[in-house]
């Protein structure tokens, strides 16, 4: 495991500034910050809702998982790191927020992948994928293209 000179985890370290790029780049087009890095899962650690924003536009509240990668490739398709197991835990974290905070409204699940590095000299490259599958047709899933 690599450790930057402060200890902490390089992994960790880059986890956290794709997030703070993610966050900024959402803020800039007009989404509302209402929380990060959510726990909404008693007695279980496991489940973390990376971003919670609200978009005004359109009234509802976007569930935003971020992935960071250090480049892109052509090679590797969108989304890979939000598989099977990861979606599951994912929507567990999400239904449980909607119920402890109330939510009646609609809401929807992007992921924002950001490309690059914190040390590099070259501004990051961001990819948001809107609606993206994560709850069944039954719930108050937002998707405008049904």
């Amino acid at each position: 495991m690599s450790r930057r000179p402060d200890g902490e985890n390089v992994g960790v370290a880059h986890g956290r500034w794709g997030e703070d790029v993610a966050v900024e780049w959402l803020r800039t087009r007009g989404y509302v910050i209402v929380d990060r890095n959510v726990r909404p899962c008693r007695g279980d650690a496991r489940p973390e809702i990376d971003v919670v924003a609200y978009d005004g536009d359109r009234d509802v509240i976007v569930f935003v998982e971020v992935k960071q990668h250090a480049r892109r490739s052509e090679f590797q398709r969108r989304l890979r790191s939000v598989d099977r197991r990861k979606r599951g835990v994912l929507l567990h974290a999400c239904r449980s927020w909607l119920r402890w905070n109330r939510w009646r409204g609609s809401y929807r699940f992007d992921v924002v992948e950001v490309y690059g590095e914190p040390e590099s000299s070259s501004r990051p490259e961001i990819d948001h994928v809107e609606r993206v599958r994560l709850f069944g047709k039954s719930e108050r899933f937002v998707n405008w293209e049904d």
